[in-house]
Parts: structure tokens; C-alpha cells; sequence
């Protein structure tokens, strides 16, 4: 499945390289730019979310983290979505939420059983809306962003010199690439 040959980039840590320390956190992704963002409906967190608690009672974090590892890493909810619409669908009486262990886990009610769509995989049109090469360059972006956290925490001086040197021949091309379509 999709979600299986692409790992999320930035949200899900990568196994660890052979021969280096463990990665430590990402720091937060730079925003997006458009023609790399999937197109999200209105409503899809909605649907998301109850599809998801058809399955069995969640917290929000777990709904966000099981969105993105199903639709590969292209769609991660934002909590400032997320939060608000389960406590709308709280209001609405399609789910109740319990507090425990500090943190709030949502289950659907009989009413929400009977709103949600079992078949509903919001997530797998989200994803498909992302142009796939669109996808593997986010991808390889973040496998860069894994040499570069490494590079910062082990490499030697020589090392960060010809990393730079490479970075640096990178750009250029790549803006020369972007001149030729011009």
C-alpha cells in the first residue's frame, strides 16, 4: 500500500543508519509551498476522525499521527483543525470525550456510529492528490534533512567542508535546471 513505500518524512523517525548515533528530534518543517501541498476538502478531518473512531476510542495526537501514517506522510491534520472539530462533533453528540491520563480519548456514540462511513478513506484521496513526483521530491528532501542531522552531530571539519562545497554545486544546479524551462 502507499502508505507502506513512503514513511513520512518529517514525523515518523527513520531507522537508524547503520554506524551513526540515533537521530534526535526533527526540528519543525518549513512551511509548504502550494503546488507541493495536497488538496484537502472541506470536511475530510471530519470524515477523518470519525471514520477513525470506528475502529476504537482515540486522543486527538493519535488520531493526527494515524491520518498521516495512512495517507503516507502527505496529510498530517494541524491540531488547530483537528481539536476544534471534535469538539464540534462533540457538540453535534456523534462523539464523547473522557478524560484520562491527561489526555481527552474520543469515542463515537450510537449517533456517530450511524453518521460515520466505514468505507470512507479521506486519507488515500488526499494523498492521491499530491502529483507522485511531487511526493518523492518532499521524500528525498527528507532523507537529506536525516544526512544533515547527522552531519551536524558527527561529521569532522573536512566533512562539513565538502558538504558545503556540495551544497552549494547543488543549488546551482538546481536553479539552472529551473532556467531551462524558462
Amino acid at each position: 500500500m502507499y502508505e507502506d513505500e513512503h514513511p513520512h518524512w518529517m514525523n515518523a523517525p527513520f531507522p537508524p543508519h547503520p554506524g551513526l548515533p540515533p537521530l534526535p528530534p526533527m526540528p519543525p518543517a518549513p512551511p509548504v509551498p502550494p503546488h507541493f501541498a495536497p488538496r484537502v476538502r472541506r470536511g475530510d478531518v471530519r470524515i477523518a476522525l470519525l471514520r477513525l473512531l470506528t475502529e476504537e476510542p482515540r486522543n486527538g495526537y493519535q488520531m493526527i499521527e494515524e491520518i498521516s501514517r495512512r495517507s503516507g506522510g502527505v496529510w498530517r491534520p494541524s491540531p488547530g483543525s483537528v481539536y476544534p472539530a471534535l469538539q464540534q462533533l462533540e457538540d453535534e453528540g456523534l462523539v464523547r470525550g473522557e478524560e484520562s491520563g491527561g489526555s481527552r480519548t474520543y469515542r463515537l456514540t450510537d449517533k456517530g456510529r450511524d453518521n460515520a462511513d466505514e468505507g470512507a478513506e479521506p486519507w488515500a484521496d488526499v494523498a492521491r492528490s499530491l502529483p507522485e513526483d511531487r511526493h518523492e521530491l518532499r521524500l528525498l528532501w527528507g532523507h537529506l534533512g536525516e544526512a544533515f542531522v547527522h552531519l551536524t552531530h558527527v561529521a569532522d571539519d573536512r566533512q562539513v567542508a565538502e558538504t558545503k562545497k556540495l551544497l552549494r554545486s547543488t543549488r546551482q544546479a538546481m536553479f539552472r535546471i529551473l532556467s531551462e524551462g524558462e
